[in-house]
């Protein structure tokens, strides 16, 4: 895996009652990922949380090589770190254009200048 890749990953509920298939981002640096069990991992989903800080519309159009089949939401104040055994498949990589606007989500959502 590298950062940008689009995974599927059964990712688990804050709450820990449960969990749910879904595709999610790959945000880890790549120098961690090959010497690390764990990724972080941002959710991708089909809701916006209503917060345009820390979210950013991926649209099918503008990213065709995502993997997704829908316009979705990557919400970048919603991280887990997960064991990379638990991917369950690796479906594509978000262009180097919308992987600047996931750094500057990540900022946002971290507090980060």
């Amino acid at each position: 895996m590298k950062r940008g890749d689009v995974v599927i990953i059964d990712f688990p509920y804050s709450d820990r009652t449960g969990s749910k298939v879904r595709a999610s981002l790959v945000v880890q640096s790549d120098t961690l990922n090959p010497i690390r069990d764990d990724s972080i991992l941002a959710i991708i989903t089909s809701m916006s949380s209503g917060r345009p800080d820390t979210e950013i519309l991926i649209e099918v159009t503008d990213e065709p090589g995502s993997g997704l089949r829908f316009d979705s939401y990557l919400q970048c104040d919603t991280l887990a770190t997960l064991d990379q055994s638990l991917v369950l498949d690796v479906i594509s990589s978000l262009s180097a254009q919308a992987m600047q606007k996931v750094n500057q989500c990540l900022k946002a959502a971290l507090g980060l200048p």
